[in-house]
């Protein structure tokens, strides 16, 4: 009898900038090991790529992502565009999620346990507007919330509560930020009356900041406007001792709430200084790519991914950023095999 076809997913590899090739490495390696194929169609963003044909490198980019809907992206640099927001624009990305956590194994300055969920709107808020000058002396910027990002923001992180059987905080300004702030808030009141069962709190964003240091254990689930959410994230990465050690999902979405497009990436930057020395963590790419798998429906494989990331730190085998010793490609193997026995013995 022959044997049934190897299951395969087709995916977007945004390739970019420094440590890019090095995190595409250990993403390929790890995808080597898995019980289904990954056919990886790759797209250049890096700058070089940019600066020879700016418009093309985009335009490969919106018409593979238009076409396969689910990528992964390495770090790019920013000089006259940011990709991320050239993405997010063109890809209407509207949901940004970071799941972020403490890493046993991992020193840091933050003595308890972190385990949060931060769904950030991903347009508006103070990064539509760049601002402009009023004479010399002041300079004025527009600051804008839209019902549409808002709303699925709120459903995406109530059904994120929901399944997971956690609470969700809504934090902004919204006592001084009235209508803009508001806007939001009032979104994510009239979401929360859909999930009744669902623990719903707001928070003003600077008593919670403050809060999820003094007392974590009251924050699961977190969604918020765009710069709060940009905000509260590094902070949170802090807490855990790393910023490597994050990993980030955007998310567009038809009008039903069906997400349309989904890219998943790690949240840390091009590290120029180590670039092709083979010392760099891929913890965040590995971790990107496990919410990749379980975005597909691979949820065992996806969840297996991400605990064999923190079992391999946890016991030891870990980069140097983070004081350990292993190189990149060491440190793949040793989750690559957490990853294997784990599957095996299901």
């Amino acid at each position: 009898m022959p044997a049934s076809p190897m299951k395969q997913y087709s995916i977007v590899e945004i390739l970019g900038d420094g440590i890019s090739a090095e995190l595409s490495e250990s993403v390929h390696r790890i995808a080597d090991g898995l019980p289904f194929r990954l056919d990886f169609h790759p797209v250049d963003l890096s700058l070089e790529s940019r600066k020879r044909d700016k418009d093309a490198a985009y335009d490969q980019a919106r018409e593979a992502l238009g076409e396969l809907g689910t990528a992964i992206k390495y770090p790019t640099v920013t000089q006259s565009e940011s990709p991320n927001k050239v993405l997010r624009e063109f890809c209407d990305f509207s949901v940004i999620h970071r799941p972020v956590s403490t890493f046993p194994g991992v020193d840091n300055n933050f003595r308890k346990t972190i385990d949060l969920d931060i769904v950030r709107v991903a347009t508006g808020g103070t990064y539509t507007d760049r601002g402009r000058r009023i004479g010399t002396d002041a300079a004025v910027s527009l600051r804008v919330i839209e019902r549409q990002p808002s709303r699925f923001a709120a459903r995406f992180a109530f059904r994120l509560a929901s399944a997971r059987g956690k609470s969700v905080v809504s934090t902004s300004k919204w006592t001084i930020q009235r209508e803009a702030d508001g806007l939001f808030e009032d979104e994510c009141d009239d979401i929360a009356r859909n999930y009744p069962g669902t623990p719903y709190r707001r928070e003003l964003f600077d008593a919670l900041l403050g809060g999820v240091i003094m007392n974590p254990e009251r924050y699961s689930v977190i969604v918020c406007p765009n710069e709060y959410g940009d905000f509260l994230s590094d902070m949170a990465c802090g807490l855990i001792g790393s910023i490597g050690l994050g990993d980030s999902a955007s998310y567009s979405f038809e009008k039903g709430g069906h997400v349309r497009l989904a890219l998943f990436d790690p949240a840390g930057g091009t590290a120029p200084d180590i670039a092709g020395k083979g010392t760099c963590n891929p913890s965040a790419a590995l971790l990107a790519l496990g919410s990749l798998l379980t975005h597909l429906g691979e949820t065992e494989v996806g969840q297996g991914l991400r605990r064999a990331v923190r079992d391999a730190i946890a016991g030891g085998e870990k980069t140097a950023d983070i004081g350990g010793a292993l190189r990149t490609t060491e440190f793949t193997e040793a989750v690559g095999r957490r990853l294997a026995a784990s599957l095996a013995a299901v």
